[in-house]
Order: structure tokens, then C-alpha cells, then sequence
């Protein structure tokens, strides 16, 4: 060092080992001479396909212009003469289906929807024949069809061909309220109370109110006010409704407008809901004579849509049946065989000992919901339950709960009741439309005569309603579970009658409940052979996706059977056509149905094995044309970039779409060459050896140790 210089820190050491280890690394770099062997398409021998959306929904403003002149301002500002410069280009236009077009004034963004698969599906048909080597696709991402499936992306990796995507539109919009889904069950039975799931989000509301609508040709069927969560977020409501008469009815869900609104039409949406006009049997077996009883039985008398057959054990050997169709239904007692079992569509069991049925008939009770697809109702009662030594039967593995090991667990004493959070939701529980005014009826309800302790739930189980027998404890009261096809519930009491005799006359609140819970135990209780559908509502998709569930007598899968679908459609044209078993699972039959028109279709479904009909059933579906486009309009730019990402290409935005030009030339498909790229002399390592190095002296000087 020179007199006076400054010594060295070990930090400042370390900074400058750093740069001159910093600056000999890019020496040897270019010392070694690297290169980079790319694919690059041949010019002018090679085609490019340009694919712009030309939905409605490109037809959408955003500004003062619309995401259609953004697509063609792009095009025509140099993009589409930079590629053809360079490269054979054809254009198409893509909707419902995929057009070759001459020029971007053919663009007029009238198509009904957007089906990009079958777009871009035909562009692979076409890379058999052709060198295409890459797609452009623009447009604002949206696919009315669930998106891009993984066979097509499949098809278009074997062709190497990547897709670079040009997303056009915001990501999200200013002011805007939108229905994004709505649930709720394809059936049911004549005049039940169902719930619809309303699922929405909305920009630029939030914490205002809007008003949400059910209706149905025959008048509104429930209406009431929501308060719109934060921008963005899914929220969702539930209704109740009443399915009313039987027959097909189409159900419209709407959200009444706000001021300001970008887009109205995605406040409304249509679900289709088949109300069949069925009267479903219940068994009901009793081991003694109860107020419970007596006033169960007449709740199912006040509905008039459910048939209960009960059996009530008067003495130990002596049997009362009531509601039996004829004198040989039941005459033997509790059915031993599944041909009589499985006739019914709901069982009950009141306070009877397990020891009560042979092994055989306990086995048969687990069954009939695991197979049957039944629904089961366990009662409490002095014989039922823990003390009728339920937990230790063939049937303990059904029930929703763990029942005590010890007896005694049945109580003649007061208990009050509280829905649980999930029983307010429930519409078993619901007595009142409102969730809050309902929780509030269910706590001035009469306590109970008695309870009995029904142990813990399982952890699949829902806990509908609970009960303070005193102090600080709570035990469950209503609980429930799926179970196999069918489901199962324990209600741990046999003294909500107090409910009936408590209450004045104009309080159904008794005869409500029970109503509900037998036709929670029917309701989804299906017969041997069953059609359903991926959807109800097909909005601007031409496929149904049928499936046919196909059950021998003793409701064991069937996989030997013959399944003929009749299709009725708009007009009454009629089609037959035969669904073919699915491999994967015996006993289920699939169809994927062309259904071109709009209007509804009505389909009857014929089961046979041999000469033998094993059964039928029958449902319908709507088509609808020109509703998709109007649902998730902001740019899709999540399927754009999977899009690119999965074959290979890029996403670009409008503002960076001109490197677009240069960039599509590295690709591996169409006619290409593989081409050598000296890494060695880039400037950029040559700038960087100086920016090290410079920077080196320039701390040296600084700290005087030049």
C-alpha cells in the first residue's frame, strides 16, 4: 500500500474477491465459447393460423372502444403484416364453430358462444395436412363449454404446436352483479319445500342490497333482500321454495338490477326442476304404544303425499298394523327378504330392542340404506337406542352416532331445543323462512318430555338440533349422515309430542317438522332404474351427458341389461337411441345426446334384460342459445395462460403483443431447422465484464487503494 492508504476491511475484501471472481467467471464464459442449439420454422414455408374470437361478448365496450376493435386495432397496426412477411397466414373467425375469413372487416362479434375446444380441435384436424407451425389465438379467454379439455390439449401436444394467446379485455369489471351459480335439486316430490343455492359476486356494491327473486310461470315463489359481500368474493344464499303441483317447471332466479350495472344480463339464470307426483311408503315399527306415535302418524295423514305403514307391538307377541295396503302386507311381521324390505322407501324405527329382529332383519335394515339408497330414522325411547342395544347390532355401523356402552341413557326428564348452526340451514328444520325468526321459534318451542343420550356423532355426521336436559350440558338431538346410496338420522327423544299438545291449534309447528323429516327420509330414495344428466339447463352446449343407474331386484348393480333412451324433442320429433355400459362401473349406462335445438326435451329411459323389463324413468332438459356469452365477461386470462403454458407457446397482453412477430419463430413444429446461436459474443457479457471490472477500480479509488 502507498503511505497513507486506508487498510482494507474484511468486508471490503470480500466485495472486491467478489467482483474480480464476478468478472473472471464471464471471462471463461467466453473463453469456453457456449452455444445454443434452437428450432426455428423455415420462412415462408411454414403456416401460422391466426384464430380471433368473434363472440358477443367481444362486442363488449370497454371505453370508447370495443374488445372486437381492440382485436382488429391490434391486427391491423402491423401485427398481421409482420407474420405474413415471414410466414403463410390464414385467418379465422371463432364462435360456435371455427371460420376461415380474408380480412379482419369480417370480424362482427355476433357469435352466440364460444365453444374454443371444437375451435381449436379443427385446427389440429388441419395441422394434419399443413405446416402449421404455431396458433395465435385472441380474444378475451371465454369457453362456454367448462373450458378446454385435456384430450384436446393432448392432441395438440402431439403436434407440437404451441398456441400463444393474446388476452383482449379488464380482468375484471367496474360495476357489476353477476349470478354465478345456482343449486339445487333436480327432482322432487309435489308441493316439498326445497332449497335453491344462489351463488354471486359482484364489483363496485359492496354492502349495498339487492333484491334476489325465485319464479316460476306460475308467480314468484320466494323473494328476499341480500347484502352484497366485498368485490370479488363468491357469496352464497339459500332460498326455500315450494315445488308445488307435479310436473316439469322451469325455476328463474334473478337479481334485480342496481343502478349503474355494465351488464344486466348475467342477473338471471333458469334451472329446470321436475316435480314428480309419487306417493313414497314408509315403514314405521313401534315397540310400544306412545303419545309419539299418535301424533307422527298424523302428520304423515295431514301431508296426504306420503303413505305410512306402521307396525306397532301392542304385547310382546301380538302385532297392530295400520296403512298396509292388504291383509298379506305384513303378515308375517317385520319383512325378512329384500323383495318386501325394498318395497318401501323410508324406515323408522321407534323404541324397539335390537334383539327384537333376527340377524338376517338387522342386516336387512343396514341395506336397505346402504344399497336400497333408503333413508333410516332411529327414535329414542326406553327400548331404543343405547338401552335397546342398538351400539352393539349388526346395524351400529349406520347409525350417525356412537351410542353409549352403558344403559339407563333413556330420561324422563324436561329437555329445551337449539338448532345448530347447520340446522338453521337445514330445511328439516325450518319453520320459518327467516334463518333468524326460525332459530327463534325452535328456542320457544316446549321442552321435551324426555331425552335420551345418543352419545357422540361421527365425524361424517351433521348435528341439526341440540338439547339442555339442565345446567350446563348439551346433548344431540337430531342428527344425520349419508350412509352408502341412503341416508340415516337419530332423533334422541320420543317426547317432541309435547310440541303438539303445548302449542295452540294454529301452531303447525309439530306437524311441520315431522312433514319435513319424512320426506327428508324419501325424498332422495331412488327405484331401480334412474336417468340423470351432468346439467338440467344446457346453455349454448349442444351435448347432454346422460347417465342411466341400472339395479337388479334385490338392487344390486346390473350389468347385462339393455338401455334404450326415447328423446322426445321441441316439436315432438321423436329419436331412439342406446346407451352404452360404462366399463368402469357395472350397472351404470352413458349417452352423450346431441340436442341442437332449443326448447325442452323429454327423455324416457327403458331398461330390460332379455324380454324382461327391469323398469324405467324419465326425465327433461331444457336447451337454451345465446345466455352463456353473457356470464364471466371479464378476460379469462387464468385459461389463456394455461392455454400457452400446456403447449408450449406464451400469453401476451394488447400492450406487448408486437414481439409477438418475432418471437412465434422458435417452435418445433410445421417445417422447421435447428440453427446455432453463439452464446460467446453477446454484449451482454461483454457489458458485464466491464460492469465488474469498472466497478472494481472505481472502489479501489474510493477507498484509496489503487
Amino acid at each position: 500500500l502507498r503511505n497513507g492508504a486506508t487498510r482494507l476491511t474484511l468486508r471490503r475484501s470480500a466485495v472486491l474477491w467478489g467482483l474480480q471472481a464476478a468478472f473472471l467467471t464471464v471471462l471463461l464464459l467466453m473463453i469456453w465459447q457456449p452455444a445454443l442449439s434452437v428450432s426455428m420454422l423455415k420462412p415462408q414455408q411454414n403456416v401460422i393460423t391466426v384464430v380471433v374470437d368473434d363472440s358477443r361478448s367481444m362486442a363488449l365496450r370497454e371505453g370508447s372502444a370495443s374488445r372486437k376493435d381492440q382485436a382488429v386495432g391490434l391486427l391491423d397496426s402491423g401485427l398481421l403484416a409482420r407474420l405474413k412477411q415471414r410466414f403463410q397466414v390464414r385467418l379465422y373467425r371463432a364462435s360456435a364453430d371455427l371460420e376461415r375469413i380474408n380480412t379482419t372487416a369480417q370480424l362482427d362479434a355476433s357469435g352466440s358462444s364460444t365453444q374454443l375446444a371444437r375451435s381449436l380441435r379443427q385446427v389440429v384436424a388441419e395441422a394434419a395436412t399443413l405446416p402449421v407451425g404455431a396458433v395465435v389465438l385472441i380474444g378475451d379467454g371465454a369457453e362456454n363449454a367448462g373450458g378446454i379439455d385435456l384430450e384436446t390439449i393432448n392432441a395438440i401436444r402431439r403436434q407440437r404446436i404451441p398456441i400463444h394467446t393474446v388476452g383482449i379485455g379488464r380482468e375484471r369489471p367496474d360495476r357489476d352483479v353477476e349470478i354465478t351459480d345456482v343449486q339445487t335439486v333436480p327432482r322432487a316430490m309435489a308441493d316439498s319445500r326445497i332449497p335453491v343455492q344462489v351463488s354471486l359476486r359482484q364489483f363496485g356494491y359492496e354492502d349495498r342490497r339487492a333484491r334476489l327473486k325465485i319464479a316460476a310461470p306460475t308467480g314468484v315463489l320466494a323473494s328476499q333482500e341480500v347484502v352484497l359481500k366485498k368485490d370479488g368474493a363468491v357469496q352464497t344464499e339459500t332460498a326455500i321454495i315450494n315445488a308445488g303441483a307435479a310436473g316439469a317447471k322451469t325455476l328463474s332466479v334473478s337479481l334485480e338490477p342496481l343502478g349503474g350495472e355494465e351488464n344486466t344480463k348475467n342477473n338471471a339464470v333458469n334451472r329446470l326442476l321436475t316435480v314428480e307426483d309419487r306417493k313414497p311408503r314408509i315403514l314405521y315399527i313401534e315397540g310400544e304404544p306412545r303419545w309419539e306415535f299418535k301424533f307422527l302418524r298424523r302428520a304423515a295423514e295431514l301431508d296426504g303425499r306420503i303413505t305410512l305403514v306402521s307396525m306397532l307391538r301392542t304385547t310382546q307377541n301380538k302385532i297392530y298394523r295400520q296403512g298396509i295396503s292388504g291383509p298379506a302386507e305384513l303378515e308375517q311381521g317385520f319383512p325378512a327378504t329384500v323383495e318386501e324390505m325394498f318395497a318401501y322407501q323410508g324406515l323408522i324405527v321407534g323404541g324397539i330392542e335390537a334383539a327384537y329382529f333376527t340377524p338376517t332383519q338387522q342386516e336387512l335394515i343396514k341395506q336397505f340404506a346402504d344399497r336400497r339408497g333408503g333413508g333410516v330414522l332411529f327414535l329414542g325411547g326406553r327400548a331404543g337406542l343405547g338401552d335397546g342395544g342398538w351400539g352393539a347390532s349388526a346395524a351400529a355401523d349406520m347409525l350417525p352416532v356412537i351410542l353409549p356402552s352403558g344403559r339407563n341413557t333413556f330420561r324422563r326428564d324436561p329437555a329445551n331445543v337449539e338448532l345448530s348452526a347447520a340446522g338453521r340451514d337445514s330445511v328439516m328444520c325450518r319453520l320459518e323462512e327467516d334463518p333468524e325468526r326460525n332459530a327463534e321459534r325452535w328456542r320457544k318451542l316446549p321442552y321435551l318430555m324426555n331425552y335420551q343420550d345418543a352419545g357422540r356423532p361421527k365425524p361424517a355426521a351433521v348435528v341439526l338440533a341440540w338439547m339442555s336436559p339442565g345446567g350446563s350440558q348439551r346433548l344431540p338431538l337430531l342428527v344425520t349422515q349419508n350412509y352408502g346410496r341412503g341416508r340415516t338420522a337419530v332423533f334422541a327423544t320420543a317426547g317432541s309430542w309435547r310440541w303438539q299438545m303445548q302449542l295452540p291449534l294454529s301452531d303447525l309447528s309439530h306437524e311441520m317438522f315431522w312433514q319435513q323429516m319424512l320426506r327428508w327420509l324419501v325424498e332422495g330414495t331412488s327405484e331401480r332404474v334412474v336417468i340423470s344428466s351432468d346439467k338440467t339447463v344446457y346453455s349454448d352446449d349442444t351435448t347432454a351427458r346422460l347417465t342411466a343407474s341400472v339395479r337388479d331386484k334385490a338392487y344390486l348393480p346390473a350389468a347385462d341389461a339393455t338401455v334404450e333412451a326415447r328423446v322426445i324433442a321441441p316439436g315432438g320429433s321423436e329419436e331412439r337411441h342406446e346407451l352404452r355400459p360404462d366399463p368402469q362401473n357395472p350397472g351404470t349406462y352413458t349417452l352423450p345426446l346431441a340436442v341442437p335445438r332449443t326448447g325442452s326435451h323429454v327423455i324416457e329411459v327403458i331398461a330390460r334384460r332379455g324380454a324382461e323389463e327391469i323398469g324405467r324413468d324419465a326425465l327433461t332438459l331444457l336447451r337454451e342459445d345465446g345466455v352463456a356469452e353473457n356470464f364471466r365477461t371479464e378476460q379469462n386470462r387464468e385459461l389463456l395462460e394455461k392455454l400457452a403454458a400446456q403447449t408450449g407457446g406464451r400469453y401476451y397482453t394488447a400492450a406487448n403483443a408486437g414481439k409477438l412477430a418475432e418471437e412465434i419463430a422458435y417452435s418445433e413444429a410445421g417445417i422447421s431447422t435447428r440453427e446455432t446461436r453463439e452464446l460467446w459474443n453477446m454484449p451482454l457479457l461483454f457489458f458485464l465484464a466491464l460492469v465488474f471490472k469498472g466497478s472494481e477500480w472505481g472502489l479501489r479509488r474510493k477507498w484509496g487503494i489503487v
